[in-house]
């Protein structure tokens, strides 16, 4: 028997791994990726690595989050290039996280090779310079080691995301994020995890019920009011987790209000801090996902 050690809500738990179907375990035991099924009743999600903590979207900062195994779930940003090629960046444009200036959406794969991303100031540490990854690599190197979370940037991209992921039979294990419905319902059919994320002021006129036959997680905004979260976490899908997440208080906040998951920018600093009321808030249900 092996014992695996991992962060809970309440704290630091022992888990006793005995075969290859076990929660967590290694892919060396023949037990396949690791998909959404074996995702715990609260989930953190490093928001684009951990982007208070390590250089944003970049291979680097994504490989700091899974080792330092702060997050069931790892986001990164996808955007297309002017030949297809699919890339990791969150900005139309590269001038705020890369020494480069322009659109990205103009760029080809040989010109994306000397793009070089540059560490915002506020990331603690030293980190060499790289260029942003392709999502083709992100999917290489992560997929079905940890869940990922990939947001759909262009949702003319979604057939090509769609193919990388299939190729490599990770339909379970890539959540394909989006802000506009249209594409969550399309990833659906495309047979992927779809993720819907929506801000604080769509919540006050959202119906989310009417996305429960298609939305595996909703991707609300921590910010919202009480009443607009509960409406979410009520609505019937399975998944509802809150972005973007930066303190405990957000957290404890959001986890009272019934939601299952943070997305954060501070993955270390949250799994290193208790929940408010400990144990007692821990075992509380988290809205649907419990419920089933």
């Amino acid at each position: 028997m092996v014992t695996r050690t991992v962060l809970s809500l309440s704290g630091v738990t022992a888990l006793a791994l005995t075969g290859p179907t076990a929660f967590l375990a290694p892919l060396e035991w023949g037990g396949g990726p690791l998909t959404v099924d074996a995702l715990p009743p609260f989930v953190y999600t490093a928001h684009r690595g951990g982007a208070l903590e390590v250089p944003e979207n970049s291979m680097s900062g994504l490989m700091t989050a899974f080792e330092r195994g702060t997050a069931q779930v790892i986001d990164a940003d996808t955007r297309m290039l002017a030949d297809g090629t699919l890339v990791v960046l969150h900005d139309a444009t590269l001038d705020r996280t890369t020494y480069a200036t322009g659109p990205v959406n103009l760029l080809t794969a040989r010109e994306w090779q000397h793009v070089l991303l540059r560490p915002q100031r506020h990331v603690p540490g030293f980190w060499r310079i790289e260029r942003p990854p392709t999502v083709a690599e992100v999917l290489d190197r992560f997929g079905g080691r940890v869940m990922l979370m990939l947001e759909a940037k262009d949702p003319e991209s979604l057939n090509r995301l769609s193919a990388l992921i299939h190729a490599r039979g990770l339909a379970r294990s890539v959540f394909v994020n989006s802000n506009k419905p249209w594409v969550a319902r399309r990833a659906h059919h495309l047979g992927l995890l779809a993720q819907l994320w929506r801000s604080k002021q769509q919540m006050r006129t959202d119906r989310p019920e009417r996305w429960s036959s298609f939305v595996d997680v909703l991707d609300v905004d921590y910010k919202a009011r009480d009443e607009d979260l509960r409406r979410a976490v009520n609505s019937g899908v399975r998944r509802v987790w809150a972005h973007t997440v930066t303190t405990p208080a957000q957290r404890d906040r959001v986890l009272r209000l019934g939601c299952n998951g943070v997305i954060t920018d501070a993955p270390g600093l949250l799994t290193r801090t208790p929940v408010k009321g400990g144990k007692k808030a821990a075992r509380r249900p988290l809205g649907p996902l419990n419920r089933r």
